[in-house]
């Protein structure tokens, strides 16, 4: 049984009265940062291990 589109209105509703609008826009921008993070630091570490496969071969 699927959520219909009145129970998702209230969710929401309630999740905005509980937490407001400022602290839900805070939490996204510091998810947001720290994917921008995550992938940086994988984008750090990928020449580096190309470098170490060339030296395998």
């Amino acid at each position: 049984m699927s959520p219909s589109l009145m129970q998702i209105l209230v969710v929401v509703f309630l999740v905005l009265i509980f937490f407001g609008r400022g602290k839900i826009s805070n939490f996204m921008g510091d998810l947001a940062s720290g994917i921008k993070s995550f992938r940086k630091g994988l984008e750090d570490e990928t020449p580096e291990s190309k470098l170490e496969d060339k030296d395998h071969d």
